[in-house]
């Protein structure tokens, strides 16, 4: 049985550990790894990471940064560069859609 969310509330979502990596697919491990590599990042921050706490921007990168890595066979800190720059590319598209619309 398959627990990957599909949709999720962005204002609303807080998920543990073990949330996290059940939505995404992925081990405890894995999500443990990411957070000490410095690319996933929790609201919570404990030595404990059954207390971590992440919200649904985290769920969202680290979909980002599974897809990057199993694209392209990568390490962890280069596909949570891979979603940095890609992050903000977003938000320079949006800017220059906004500049855009205020020049007419």
């Amino acid at each position: 049985m398959s627990y990957e969310i599909d949709s999720i509330s962005l204002e609303d979502a807080k998920l543990d550990l073990k949330e996290l990596a059940r939505s995404c697919q992925v081990s405890h491990e894995w999500i443990i790894e990411h957070v000490q590599c410095g690319v996933l990042l929790n609201e919570k921050f404990d030595e404990d990471p059954e207390k971590w706490i992440f919200d649904s921007y985290s769920f969202i990168r680290t979909k980002k940064i599974l897809a990057v890595e199993r694209d392209f066979e990568c390490n962890p800190e280069l596909a949570g560069l891979v979603a940095d720059m890609t992050e903000e590319i977003a938000l320079l598209r949006n800017r220059l859609k906004k500049l855009e619309i205020n020049e007419e």
